[in-house]
């Protein structure tokens, strides 16, 4: 495969040279058409808050598949592989501050990611990987080809300074119980362990919500808080692609993790609202006024984590 682009300018093209573009965040989730979910979602939110974003499809779909017809599907491998390769040769990663993971294809395009994220750390520790292990849910159990449990457990999560799952996938990448609160921490803090020092679990413990509410459970190896909040009467696909772009921009601009989950959830709550009063079956994304772009992004250096 071939472009027709010409070449403009470049590494040896003069003495002018024009120099890589380099980014802060490489976003590798899913992609659709119509709706507003993976990095359809992601990415945006990302460059609202100020931060340079290469975007890497792992499935690009029409829609989302609870619609009466999909088309698309997963990357073939080698296209994804050469995806992530080609960003190291375009030399535009030199001040990569963070990856952001969400839905993966299926579990050869987990070991192709754990791979180029290895060789990635390798080069510089420094560099934040969070990681949304989407499985299923609670209402719809597994909806991804169930071998991405053990893919995940084997490949990515080692890799994770932070995770986002919701707590029934705190429970199926765990084989522990998460029925209340109290079984979540303690299934959340068996992730935990090497790089991974965080575990935002949402939708934590259903069972124990007040009317109206729902709780998420921000969980390091020495403290746990809890944050609660509404629960609205709609549910849009993608928020949480939305939350967890969220908490990762406000965790590069200097955020504790508590803060920057509270900062997810109000965002969330803003947006499913205002889709809420338009009338809109999808998520309708707006300027959030409260958001500042962070500082410049500094050069990454192994003391700094997501």
């Amino acid at each position: 495969m071939h472009s027709n682009h010409a070449n403009t300018g470049g590494p040896g093209h003069g003495s002018g040279a024009l120099q890589p573009m380099q980014v802060d965040v490489v976003s590798i989730q899913s992609q659709v058409v119509y709706g507003q979910v993976g990095n359809t979602i992601a990415v945006p939110t990302l460059q609202s808050l100020g931060l340079r974003v290469a975007a890497v499809p792992t499935v690009v779909l029409s829609n989302t598949p609870h619609h009466p017809t999909v088309h698309g599907g997963a990357i073939p491998v080698e296209w994804f592989r050469g995806y992530l390769d080609d960003l190291v040769a375009r030399d535009c990663l030199r001040r990569l501050r963070a990856v952001v993971v969400g839905y993966l294809g299926g579990p050869r395009q987990a070991e192709i990611l754990a791979s180029w994220l290895e060789d990635r750390l390798r080069a510089d520790p420094g560099i934040r990987v969070l990681i949304d292990p989407v499985i299923g849910d609670e209402d719809v159990g597994v909806y991804v080809d169930p071998g991405m449990v053990d893919a995940y457990r084997r490949h990515l999560l080692p890799l994770a300074d932070g995770l986002v799952p919701n707590a029934f996938e705190v429970g199926l990448l765990t084989g522990l119980p998460v029925d209340d609160l109290d079984q979540v921490i303690a299934a959340a803090r068996a992730l935990m362990g090497g790089r991974t020092q965080w575990v935002v679990a949402t939708s934590a413990a259903p069972a124990g919500w007040p009317e109206g509410g729902m709780q998420v459970a921000v969980v390091t190896p020495d403290a746990v808080q809890t944050i609660d909040h509404r629960r609205l009467a709609t549910t849009p696909k993608g928020t949480g692609d939305l939350f967890s772009a969220t908490l990762a921009a406000h965790r590069l601009a200097g955020l504790a993790v508590v803060d920057a989950a509270r900062r997810a959830c109000d965002r969330v709550l803003q947006v499913l609202e205002a889709s809420l009063a338009a009338g809109s079956a999808e998520m309708l994304v707006f300027p959030d006024p409260q958001d500042s772009p962070p500082p410049p992004s500094p050069p990454t250096s192994p003391t700094r984590r997501l």
